[in-house]
């Protein structure tokens, strides 16, 4: 039932966004000048907007005080094929009936002739099936299906809506390759690097490719090598579904994979024996592991949407980029706070030592001194030397002398830029070389317009890296590791700690205990997470 009520606040929300974008927007006439027309986000009705502030905020071409949109969804409605606010409306119609329907089946699952028990949840194959196939492979086969039938023929100037894309073709000779088994055919002809987006100047026919590289005009991803992508994906999750054993008896279990999983020569002890059993009844102990996995995979969005954009003239709208790294990255801080904070209370209420005696979990608790203590030097470690260095160059420039700044190329970095094919830090090597092997191939046969992308400033593909990233970097590390320092202590310590060994049966948050034990204020594993986030 929660499940389907967040799916509903989802759903209602981005029906918002594409509500006023249609209302209030200017799509129409951004997507005849992308670069240089400002995306609006939504008209600002303030009573207090006296006629300063009214002509501070009426821009892009609207007739008054507006929002300028750093969210992307142009971009990304633009490449996925809408081109009209008609398109936006649907769209906000579409996602208002899901998130009816959605609220109806969460109401539904409260009900008790509804209402899954709790075994159902504990069925962990059919639900990694179920998982795998159902929602990664058949929703990555649903979305080829639109970029093949509706954004690729879209960047290619042919308008595909629900009343003709039954009679266009997607490709010239239809299914016929795929039915012949010559499905190289699909990566002909692709389209040419004069292609002018949403025109079918310099456009090819090819749905399904494997080019790299970037559109030269768009500075994104290319759209055929997107769809190549998630087919690619589908079919690998379509196959996974299959994997776990169920009522059939054929497939796998994931209790006998798990078990078999003991290092030789026993240095890690029993392995994962017992794991099965104490995930599947820990909902704390799966939530974690899920928040644990969705953090990690929002920091890595951050850190492609401006590195390997997939949405057309997003990478030369550096506001956008900016936004939406930052925001990517404050909500994995937020997730991966959650995995800890989830792992602390299934320590707490859980965890079962007899049925985890000397596997990794148990063992993980009995060098916990260790891990704590390595993380605490590396966090001392980048504290003072980064600290330290900033307030050198401070001091420095402060009595006018710059020259005595101590300034750290990062040069592992720009290595690794240069390997890539940026050119500008003299390196000479792979790709940066222009008498490599490498460097003639991409010239040619694959990459085309990385080079030529990732060289300009124009975008935010590899951008130009000095000694003020070498510092930031590192203050950054710094950040990330004190949190993770105090997350880790707080769900390793949740059962307890030296000064604090009956800890587990204080409960997950409790306040101080007096002066006793020379005093308990701050220590629960509730106080660990609120520490690590302010």
């Amino acid at each position: 039932a929660s499940h389907f009520g967040q799916l509903a606040i989802i759903f209602l929300w981005t029906s918002g966004n594409l509500f006023h974008v249609a209302w209030q927007g200017n799509f129409e006439s951004w997507i005849q000048d992308p670069l240089h027309v400002r995306p609006i986000a939504h008209a600002i009705w303030d009573p207090h907007f006296g006629q300063p502030a009214v002509e501070a905020f009426t821009r892009g071409g609207a007739i008054g005080p507006v929002n300028i949109a750093y969210s992307g969804v142009y971009q990304w409605w633009y490449t996925i094929g809408l081109r009209t606010n008609g398109d936006l409306y649907t769209g906000a119609l579409f996602l208002l009936l899901l998130s009816a329907i959605s609220l109806i089946a969460s109401w539904l699952h409260l009900q008790p002739k509804w209402k899954p028990s709790v075994s159902w949840f504990k069925n962990a194959e059919s639900r990694l099936n179920h998982h795998l196939s159902g929602l990664f492979g058949v929703s990555s086969l649903a979305w080829t299906g639109h970029l093949v039938h509706v954004a690729i023929p879209g960047s290619r100037g042919e308008y595909v809506r629900w009343n003709n894309f039954l009679d266009v073709l997607p490709y010239p000779q239809g299914l016929g390759p795929l039915f012949m088994g010559q499905w190289n055919l699909y990566a002909q002809n692709p389209d040419s690097s004069s292609h002018l987006f949403g025109t079918s100047q310099g456009a090819g026919t090819a749905i399904l490719t494997l080019l790299g590289g970037f559109h030269p005009q768009t500075q994104s991803l290319w759209l055929t090598d997107i769809a190549h992508h998630h087919l690619a994906i589908a079919f690998l999750f379509l196959v996974a579904g299959h994997m776990y054993r169920t009522n059939f008896g054929i497939g796998h279990s994931i209790k006998d994979l798990l078990e078999a999983h003991i290092p030789p020569g026993g240095r890690l002890g029993r392995g994962h024996k017992g794991l099965y059993d104490t995930i599947n009844n820990s909902l704390h102990f799966q939530l974690g592991l899920a928040l644990a996995s969705l953090g990690v995979i929002t920091s890595l969005v951050a850190q492609h949407m401006y590195s390997l954009p997939a949405y057309a003239f997003i990478a030369q709208d550096f506001t956008t980029q900016a936004a939406l790294y930052t925001h990517h990255q404050y909500i994995a801080g937020f997730i991966m706070t959650g995995a800890f904070a989830h792992g602390a209370i299934f320590f707490i209420r859980d965890y079962n030592p007899e049925q985890n005696e000397d596997n990794v979990l148990a063992r993980m608790l009995d060098h916990k001194e260790a891990i704590i203590s390595h993380l605490s030097w590396a966090s001392l470690f980048l504290g003072f030397h980064t600290l330290g260095l900033y307030v050198h160059n401070d001091v420095m420039l402060a009595f006018g002398t710059p020259e005595k700044q101590i300034l750290i190329e990062p040069i592992f970095a720009q290595w690794i830029q240069s390997a890539h094919g940026k050119t500008s830090y003299g390196f000479d090597v792979l790709l940066s070389s222009t008498n490599s092997p490498a460097f003639n191939a991409g010239r040619s046969i694959w990459l085309p317009g990385w080079l030529n992308a990732i060289n300009e400033n124009s975008n935010s593909l590899f951008l130009t890296i000095g000694p003020g990233d070498f510092l930031v970097h590192h203050a950054i590390a710094l950040g990330l590791h004190t949190t993770t320092l105090i997350l880790v202590k707080g769900a390793l310590d949740a059962r307890g700690s030296k000064l604090m060994p009956d800890k587990k049966d204080f409960g997950y948050s409790f306040p101080c205990d007096g002066p006793g034990r020379g005093g308990t204020c701050d220590i629960s594993a509730w106080d660990a997470f609120y520490l690590a986030v302010s």
